[in-house]
């Protein structure tokens, strides 16, 4: 696929006018409830034209959300400093110094070296390359908080080079090996993204959504929630895949041979690696152990980061033009407050009991059954697992936790689910586009291999999943 053209002023002018029209409309055509006050209205529509901004796109995203900061103090009432409060919590300093660590495993090439072991441990057969990366992109996930940098600078380059190792490009020879790769490899980061606290950017702002209603999130609690039911969906992603989009190759003798090869050219570890290594496992150490030792994550990540830099693996420079981690300090931690100040003014809380009484009879597990389905799949009509989160998470929530359901479950599995329900499009979050870029894969095939991942995901997330949390007494 090709790159999108730059948008024309006319075409930002006409979105933006767009936004406009849906704020306006929002707030003076619509019925306000009488618990919300007139200013808790006007943020309604802020926020929710904020996220069909972060859609549509007329400046990018972090633009978009200082936009609606800047005018939150005009049109929701609000002061500039409680605005701007977002950038102060630790969630968004959790996220940017994660960041931080995960752009030095990918600059000293640790991140590499790990999915070359993988590969050289278990790449002698196509489904084992699948497995490799798979479980290549598990462990950065654990530590890096961007599915697109673990895709982008890790895990796509070295399936590429693998399917070219076997003669398998775009057209009539991806069915050798590239089609299945493709396909598996993005399934499996959606179950990856799913298994973690640090996953992918906006799975903390769900832990702090999730605080909000008194439920409070942990990198170790979201670790046990997700990890029976995720090693369930890891290992049969890539063995249905491989079902769906046979490869002609299925002995890759080759990939092994070819990761030895790299490390030999590798060489030995590193200084650089080696201290980045005992940060890497120092770092997830504590966030295992926080809730023993009293260490908040925030601190221990930012320590990680401290000691890169003392220790000079990570450089100042590449800290201040890590641009990823920048935009993403932007748009979330905006994005993170003017959640908050719906909820603080009750608009959440409305929402809530008006559309609860349309299901006034119905009792919480089918009714979070049902809300789950239409949560899943309403990931169609999005291409952001965090535009997603924020348009459904919260109110989803409230709707539950007013019924009566147990906040553990409900907040772990529309959580997880979010970030699952992304297999279904080949634009469902920012790696889809990566990998269906390459050309290996049709749309065709890839909607349909999302489709049945769907399902098999519902089912074993449904079923395991729900029998995990059980156990677990999340309900």
């Amino acid at each position: 696929m090709a790159e999108a053209a730059p948008k024309t002023v006319k075409r930002i002018a006409i979105e933006f006018s767009a936004l406009a029209v849906f704020y306006c409309g929002f707030v003076f055509l619509l019925p306000r409830p009488e618990s919300v006050t007139t200013d808790g209205w006007r943020l309604t529509a802020l926020f929710l034209a904020t996220v069909l901004g972060s859609i549509l796109q007329p400046v990018p995203g972090g633009a978009v959300v200082l936009l609606a900061i800047t005018l939150a103090p005009v049109l929701g009432g609000m002061k500039i400093a409680d605005a701007l409060g977002g950038y102060a919590d630790s969630t968004v300093w959790l996220v940017m110094a994660a960041f931080f660590v995960s752009r030095a495993l990918i600059d000293t090439g640790m991140a590499r070296r790990i999915a070359l072991l993988f590969i050289r441990l278990f790449g002698k057969s196509s489904l084992g390359v699948g497995y490799a990366l798979a479980l290549t992109d598990w462990v950065l996930a654990s530590i890096i908080p961007s599915n697109a940098a673990r895709s982008g600078g890790v895990i796509l380059p070295i399936c590429r080079s693998i399917c070219e190792l076997y003669g398998s490009y775009p057209g009539e020879t991806a069915k050798r090996l590239g089609r299945f790769l493709m396909a598996g490899v993005y399934q499996s980061v959606c179950v990856s993204t799913a298994m973690f606290l640090t996953g992918q950017a906006s799975n903390p702002l769900a832990a702090q959504i999730a605080s909000g209603f008194g439920y409070k999130v942990t990198w170790a609690g979201w670790l046990v929630a997700g990890i029976v039911p995720g090693a369930v969906s890891l290992a049969l992603t890539m063995w249905l895949v491989l079902k769906l989009n046979p490869p002609e190759i299925r002995h890759t003798p080759e990939a092994a041979r070819f990761a030895h090869d790299e490390l030999v050219k590798m060489g030995p570890m590193t200084r650089a690696q080696k201290v980045l290594l005992v940060v890497f496992i120092s770092v997830c150490g504590a966030w295992v152990s926080s809730g023993q030792t009293g260490v908040d994550i925030t601190v221990a990540a930012l320590w990680g980061s401290a000691a890169l830099l003392i220790t000079e693996i990570l450089k100042w420079e590449t800290v201040v033009s890590e641009r990823a981690a920048w935009d993403i300090f932007i748009w979330y931690g905006g994005l993170l407050r003017l959640g908050k100040a719906l909820n603080e003014k009750g608009v959440t809380k409305a929402f809530a009991e008006g559309l609860g009484g349309y299901f006034s009879g119905l009792e919480w597990l089918p009714m979070l059954a049902v809300m789950l389905l239409i949560y899943f799949y309403a990931h169609y009509a999005f291409a952001s697992i965090t535009a997603h989160m924020l348009a459904m998470y919260p109110p989803f929530l409230a709707l539950l936790a007013a019924q009566g359901a147990p906040l553990g479950v409900v907040v772990f599995s529309f959580a997880c689910f979010v970030n699952l329900s992304a297999c279904l499009t080949h634009f469902g979050t920012t790696p889809a586009p990566m990998f269906f870029s390459q050309g290996y894969v049709s749309m065709r095939d890839w909607w349909r291999t999302g489709f049945v991942m769907s399902i098999a995901h519902l089912a074993v997330w449904g079923t395991i999943g729900f029998a995990w949390w059980k156990l677990l007494g999340l309900w």
